[in-house]
């Protein structure tokens, strides 16, 4: 492997290095100017929320540099990431078996990429096939193959090399008698790799998973199931340089200056269905504050926010003007807010002391606290909203009376006392002390006990152990499915078999069989209808329990730089897609 590791592919292209670096310098300044930028912009004009179910500006004009803002990309080796900005930047240069739809209002529904259709499985979703199209290369020229796709797979086993991205893929296929170690490691004779991956030709792709998954296609889309050649490998430097699959391939990265991804020569439009690739380089320029990225799109210097967070408080009063408010798109970012209630920490073990908490949380006050109905949706069901087949949402007001019925009932007529775990940022510890403030009307002292976020989801709540040992009765989270379905949302949260020691993503430690079985039959119905009425089955068994209380799901407005155009809202990222999106 250390050979592989040392051979390196030719440089990409950098003949116009010295006009991305002018673009980058003006993007750069005008982002710490006052300068409104109107002078020579061609302004985008159009209606709020038109990227949500259609084309913001449609136009099919080719050329010219997209420009695009973000925060800290934490990695460009799809291997590695798991922030979606940065996914939406690779589906750029990294393309997958299976990607999601550019398709405006459909951009949650997979279609094929690399492959020639989203996989079929003859056994429930145990076995995937999947056959690559004719012609795809990568930037150097070479075809892209099946042992490219085991090859970029099998880099996520090596968790002492490659670290930071998802591990779905170790879950699904690695076999816990004998687990692969990952490439690295790997000495058998011709690389005969990870077991659960057959390669029988260059163009098929065969995986047996360790149990059923139907949602295995999804699994497929993230880039860390795209492409890597063994040769250009670098382990854990390949992000500084990543070999493109797609229409651009990165040709600079620097600190200060940012990301320059130029057109890659060697893309056949013919073989992809999904990426228009209108620009003729897309420039980024990262660690921007959310206030200097609306200030950068407010100006005219950049076309979108990589982001994908929205117009920040501080900016919001620059949104009643007219001509911003025609670039607004209003998104739900299936990121719901939620108490957790842990099982095995007294009093919380009873289910009624569980159901007097849930009974008294005022939704309203905590959607004042987050920013209004601009930046929170209020929510009661376990279901974003973007996700079809939603259960019907009460939308409950507190109810004192029902509270204190169940503190008789669990025995705690006069309340009781318990740890309100929260990560300490502002806004967060805010809800918190409201939701303190709606318990203490019943007699429940919730103390509100702010820790690290750097390792509030890694150590603190995401350790069932560390949760029962600090007594924490209350966590406060908030939860994203990587995937836009019902069971990527929902079992992580609340099958009693996904508790882990280490990673825990179950907050309340559900483990109740009327609740894993509701997950099986879920998992196991036929059919889109039959499969929304199962998981909503599911949501209505959890909600018994009252392990879970949900709060409200947080929304954002995207702001649409005044160039940019065919601004689609790729709702799976929370941006636009930058598949198809172009300048003017």
């Amino acid at each position: 492997m250390e050979d592989r590791a040392i051979a390196r592919r030719p440089h990409p292209s950098r003949v116009r290095l010295a006009t991305a670096l002018l673009v980058l310098l003006t993007l750069v300044t005008a982002c710490g100017s006052s300068n409104s930028g109107a002078a020579g912009v061609p302004t985008q004009v159009g209606e709020p929320d038109a990227g949500v179910t259609g084309v913001r500006a449609p136009s099919e004009q080719t050329g010219g540099t997209l420009r695009l803002v973000a925060g800290p990309v934490d990695s460009l080796d799809p291997q590695r990431s798991y922030v979606p900005g940065v996914w939406n930047l690779m589906r750029l240069y990294a393309r997958t078996l299976v990607t999601y739809s550019s398709r405006p209002g459909h951009t949650d529904e997979l279609v094929p990429d690399l492959a020639t259709d989203l996989g079929t499985s003859p056994d429930g979703g145990r076995t995937w096939t999947f056959t690559l199209k004719d012609g795809t290369r990568f930037e150097t020229g070479a075809p892209i193959t099946s042992r490219d796709v085991k090859y970029g797979i099998e880099r996520s086993f090596a968790s002492d090399v490659i670290v930071g991205g998802p591990t779905y893929v170790v879950d699904l296929l690695d076999n816990p008698d004998d687990p692969y170690a990952g490439p690295y490691q790997d000495q058998s004779a011709g690389h005969l790799g990870l077991a659960s991956i057959a390669t029988p030709d260059d163009r098929t792709v065969v995986f047996t998973l360790a149990s059923p998954a139907p949602d295995f296609p999804f699994v497929m889309a993230l880039p860390s199931s795209s492409p890597v050649p063994a040769a250009a490998d670098t382990g854990a430097a390949y992000g500084k340089d990543p070999v493109s699959s797609g229409p651009y391939a990165i040709t600079s990265v620097d600190p200060q200056a940012g990301i320059v991804l130029d057109r890659n020569p060697q893309w056949d439009p013919a073989t992809d269905g999904v990426r228009t690739a209108l620009p003729r380089q897309v420039v980024v320029r990262t660690g921007l504050s959310g206030v200097a990225r609306d200030q950068a799109l407010l100006a005219g210097s950049a076309d979108a926010d990589l982001s994908g967070t929205g117009v920040q408080p501080a900016t919001t009063s620059r949104m009643n003007d007219g001509g911003i408010r025609g670039r607004i798109d209003d998104v739900t970012t299936g990121a719901v807010r939620l108490l957790a209630l842990p099982t095995t920490v007294a009093p919380m073990d009873n289910a009624d002391c569980r159901a007097a908490v849930a009974a008294v949380v005022d939704r309203s006050a905590v959607q004042d606290v987050l920013g209004g109905a601009g930046s929170a949706v209020r929510s009661s069901q376990l279901w974003p909203r973007a996700l079809a087949g939603a259960p019907e949402d009460p939308d409950p007001r507190p109810d004192l009376a029902a509270a204190r019925a169940s503190l008789a009932s669990c025995g705690k007529p006069d309340g009781f006392s318990t740890v309100l775990a929260v990560a300490n940022a502002p806004s967060i510890v805010l809800v918190a002390r409201s939701i303190a403030g709606d318990l203490a009307k019943v007699g429940i002292k919730a103390e509100v006990r702010p820790l690290d976020p750097t390792t509030y989801y890694a150590t603190d709540v995401g350790r069932p152990d560390t949760v029962t040992a600090q007594g924490y009765g209350i966590v406060l989270a908030t939860w994203t499915a990587d995937f836009p379905t019902a069971a990527s949302f929902l079992v992580p949260l609340v099958d009693g078999r996904s508790i882990r020691p280490v990673g825990n993503t179950n907050y309340a430690r559900l483990a109740d069989p009327a609740v894993d079985a509701a997950v099986d039959t879920a998992r196991a119905a036929t059919g889109p209808a039959a499969a929304a009425t199962a998981w909503r089955q599911v949501v209505s068994t959890v909600s018994a329990t009252h392990a879970y209380v949900p709060l409200a799901e947080n929304r954002v407005q995207l702001l649409a730089g005044q160039r940019l155009r065919n601004g689609v809202v790729m709702q799976p990222y929370g941006g636009y897609d930058l598949a198809t999106a172009g300048v003017g």
